[in-house]
């Protein structure tokens, strides 16, 4: 692909097949995009596929889904447990992996290896952007891109820009999220970048008005 050109992304990888893995791995494939569920352990990169079959049987019994396109959506994935085989040929590889700097530097340490220009995105809701990209060798091509549980429903996704990001990485993964449907957003590395600070500013004025007699904890749980 031309250097991060979100129109040209059609093979997509997603590391971890957890709740958001494998939401992001059907939004991808639902846009039409070929996509690798990979997870280290391949009964759970299958559970993973047989979770968004599950998703979309829902869909389909709703009206909101069509059979065909349900079908074509599954056609399009495929559950995997070897990391090389999954980012190869990935336009874009986005990391839902558990919530460890570790694990995430380690992760993208062999993603660089096994796609040498893709695109590459994490999902984290909280670790440093900056800190994550210093695994690979060109730091400039990995970007934040937050998405929200259920992904198939939630409109917004963060996307994290840290001082070192490419300009155009950040406008790629814009793009793409533009094309799953979703509304983007364009935040700074920034501890809890902007969703997590307004919600703990919303719990901290919560917790000021339950100290305060305002409301009830359920109250203010129903207000919300």
């Amino acid at each position: 692909m031309t250097r991060f050109s979100a129109e040209q992304i059609r093979s997509v990888a997603v590391l971890g097949a957890g709740t958001m893995g494998h939401g992001i791995a059907q939004v991808a494939a639902q846009l039409g995009c070929t996509v690798a569920l990979y997870d280290v352990d391949l009964a759970a990169a299958e559970r993973g596929v047989s979770k968004i079959r599950a998703t979309l049987d829902k869909g389909v019994s709703l009206g909101k889904v069509t059979a065909d396109d349900r079908d074509a959506t599954m056609a399009r994935l495929r559950a995997g447990a070897v990391l090389a085989a999954a980012c190869e040929g990935a336009d874009l590889v986005v990391e839902a992996a558990p919530e460890r700097l570790e694990l995430k530097a380690k992760l993208f340490g062999e993603v660089d290896r096994a796609a040498p220009h893709a695109l590459l995105a994490s999902n984290t809701s909280s670790l440093s952007i900056g800190s994550i990209a210093a695994a690979v060798a060109d730091p400039s091509r990995l970007v934040g891109m937050h998405f929200f549980n259920p992904v198939h429903l939630m409109k917004l996704v963060e996307v994290v820009r840290h001082e070192r990001a490419d300009a155009a990485a950040v406008a790629a993964a814009v793009g793409f999220s533009e094309r799953l449907g979703k509304t983007p957003i364009v935040v700074s590395d920034s501890p809890g970048f902007a969703s997590s600070r307004l919600g703990l500013v919303l719990g901290l004025e919560a917790m000021r008005m339950v100290e305060s007699g305002v409301a009830s904890a359920a109250d203010i749980d129903t207000a919300m």
